[in-house]
């Protein structure tokens, strides 16, 4: 029942984005002396949210209303990240790297806290308090 809340999904989608988001940073780190190796990262989840809902005015409550994207089944596109390269053509910089995984972590902060969140309201409205 609660699966179906679409905060939950939105919060759910967002914390995955930021997962898949963690592992193109590692693979990013791990390749840093890759010759040729070129930066990836994900698309921003709130364009890819935006490019998978068929109808952005109208959000569902059912499967049988309104029509839109399940933001916990989400596909991300992987993009080149543009940079200077190195003499090997390598296009990883250690320190991006590292403010990008920061950012990453706040991004997963928030998906945690607006679950969190939403499901005391949840217990508030049934009565059952946080």
């Amino acid at each position: 029942m609660y699966d179906r809340i679409e905060i939950f999904q939105l919060a759910h989608g967002l914390a995955s984005h930021a997962g898949a988001r963690q592992a193109k940073i590692a693979g990013n780190i791990a390749n840093a002396d890759t010759p040729d190796y070129r930066a990836q990262d994900l698309k921003p989840f709130a364009e890819t949210y935006q490019a998978q809902r068929s109808d952005t005015a109208l959000r569902r409550t059912r499967d049988s209303h309104g029509f839109g994207a399940d933001p916990s089944a989400l596909t991300f596109q992987t993009i080149d990240r543009p940079g200077a390269s190195a003499p090997n053509g390598n296009t990883v910089s250690l320190e991006t790297e590292m403010m990008k995984a920061t950012e990453v972590r706040q991004a997963h902060e928030m998906a945690l806290s607006v679950y969190q969140t939403s499901l005391g309201i949840l217990r508030t409205s049934l009565g059952r308090g946080r």
